[in-house]
C-alpha cells in the first residue's frame, strides 16, 4: 500500500518575492517585443504617461521606445479605465474580458456617483444613451464633444462636467494616442473600443473574471482570493469562484503561503527559490507590482508603505533593492536622486548608478524630469538615511 505523499512545504515570503519579481520580468530583462511584454505583465497602470514606458524599460532588454509608439498609435496597446477603477495600458486583445471582469465595478462607482446622479441620471439612462454614444465615438471625439452628445441623447436637462466624466469613465473607450513625449496628453480624446464592445450582466462578468484570473495568475502568482480582488478590485467572492473554477478545470492548484495563507497557481509555473539573485530596478511610478497584492509586504516592506503609497493614492517611483523596496527615487537636473531609507551597500549604489546612467538615456530623448510634478513629496520630506544624486 502506497503512502500518500506529503503536501508540498509552505512557500515563503521571498519564494512569493522571487515568483513575482520572476512573472514581472524583473529577475532579469527579456529579449521581447513590447506587445508581448505588456501581455505577461498582465497590465501597466497608466494615469502617469511616461510610467509604462519606464516600466518596460526596467522589463525589456534594449527597450525601444519606439516600438511602444507604434504599438500605441496603431491601438495594438491600449488606455482605459479598468482595473481599480483606473488608466491602465493593455494589449488589445485582453481588453474586453478584463473590462467585462470590472465592469459590475465601474458600473457601481461611476453610474452610482452622487455626482453623476446629481444630475438627474440614471443608470438606466446610461444603458440607453451608450449605443449612440459609442456611435459618435467611431472616431474620435473630445470629452466636452461627448459630454454634450450625451446631454443632447439624453433629453433630461443639464449633464455636468463631473457627470460627463464619469459617463465616459465608464462608457467602453480607448484613449486616443497625441504623440511624444508620452503619446497621452492631460486631456486626451476618446474612441470607441473597437468593433465588438465589450458585454455587460453576470455571466460575462464571471467570464470576464475568470480569464481575468488565469492571467493574474501568470503575472502575479502564486496569490489568494484576496490578492486577485484586491487587483481588480472586484468582490472578494467573485475572485475566489473564478479562482476555484481554475482549479475544478484543472488549470490551476493550491498551494500553502506563509502562515497557512491558502494561494493559487497556475500548474508549473516558475517558482524560483527565495535566494534567487535580484537586481536593483529604479521602478516606475504606480508599478503594478506595488499595488497587485491585498498583503503588499511580498514588495513593500511594512514600515515604509506609507512612504511611497501616499495618503492621496500616488504611489511614488521606487528603489528596488534585493527584491524590495528601499527609497524613492526623481528625476533631477543632471541625474536620478535616490532617496534610500535604510543603509545600502557599496555593491547596491553601484548597481543603482549603472540603472540611473541607462535610465538617462530614455529620458533625455523624451522629458528629462517625468515626475517633476511630484516634488512636493520630496519637499515635505521623506525618512531617507542617505541620498545621493546619480549622474546620467
Amino acid at each position: 500500500m502506497t503512502a500518500n505523499p506529503s503536501p508540498p512545504p509552505a512557500l515563503t515570503a521571498r519564494a512569493l518575492n522571487r515568483a513575482t519579481l520572476s512573472r514581472q520580468l524583473l529577475l532579469a530583462r527579456e529579449q521581447v517585443g513590447v506587445e508581448e511584454a505588456v501581455r505577461r505583465v498582465v497590465a501597466l497602470q497608466a494615469q502617469q504617461p511616461g510610467s509604462p514606458y519606464v516600466a518596460l524599460w526596467n522589463r525589456v532588454a534594449g527597450f525601444d521606445p519606439a516600438g511602444l509608439d507604434a504599438a500605441v498609435e496603431s491601438f495594438r496597446l491600449v488606455r482605459s479605465t479598468l482595473m481599480r477603477i483606473t488608466l491602465h495600458l493593455v494589449h488589445t486583445d485582453d481588453y474586453r474580458p478584463f473590462r467585462e471582469a470590472v465592469e459590475p465595478t465601474l458600473r457601481g462607482s461611476r453610474l452610482r456617483d452622487r455626482r453623476f446622479t446629481e444630475s438627474g441620471i440614471t443608470p438606466e439612462d446610461a444603458d440607453t444613451l451608450l449605443p449612440d454614444l459609442l456611435a459618435y465615438a467611431s472616431r474620435p471625439r473630445t470629452g466636452e464633444e461627448l459630454r454634450a452628445r450625451a446631454e443632447e441623447s439624453w433629453g433630461g436637462g443639464s449633464l455636468t462636467p463631473a457627470a460627463g466624466r464619469l459617463l465616459r469613465q465608464y462608457a467602453p473607450l480607448w484613449h486616443v494616442p497625441g504623440g511624444p513625449p508620452w503619446q497621452y496628453a492631460a486631456s486626451p480624446g476618446f474612441v470607441a473600443s473597437g468593433p465588438e464592445p465589450a458585454r455587460t450582466g453576470p455571466e460575462a462578468a464571471a467570464a470576464g473574471l475568470e480569464t481575468l484570473a488565469r492571467r493574474y495568475l501568470a503575472g502575479f502568482g502564486p496569490a489568494s482570493a484576496a490578492d486577485l480582488a484586491q487587483f481588480g478590485l472586484v468582490q472578494r467572492g467573485r475572485a475566489r469562484a473564478a479562482l476555484d473554477g481554475l482549479v475544478r478545470d484543472g488549470a490551476a492548484e493550491v498551494l500553502a503561503g506563509p502562515d497557512g495563507t491558502v494561494l493559487y497557481d497556475l500548474p508549473g509555473a516558475d517558482r524560483p527559490d527565495g535566494d534567487a539573485p535580484a537586481p536593483p530596478r529604479l521602478m516606475a511610478m504606480w508599478d503594478s507590482t506595488l499595488l497587485a497584492y491585498a498583503d503588499r509586504s511580498r514588495i513593500v516592506p511594512a514600515a515604509y508603505r506609507r512612504q511611497v503609497i501616499r495618503v492621496n493614492g500616488d504611489v511614488l517611483p521606487t528603489l528596488l533593492v534585493d527584491g524590495y523596496v528601499a527609497g524613492a527615487w526623481r528625476p533631477v537636473a543632471g541625474g536620478i536622486e535616490a532617496a534610500a531609507f535604510h543603509p545600502l551597500t557599496a555593491a547596491d549604489w553601484a548597481g543603482l548608478a549603472a540603472e540611473a546612467a541607462a535610465l538617462g538615456g530614455l529620458l533625455a530623448d523624451r522629458d528629462p524630469r517625468v515626475y517633476a510634478r511630484y516634488d512636493h513629496w520630496w519637499a515635505k520630506g521623506l525618512p531617507a538615511a542617505e541620498t545621493r544624486v546619480l549622474p546620467y
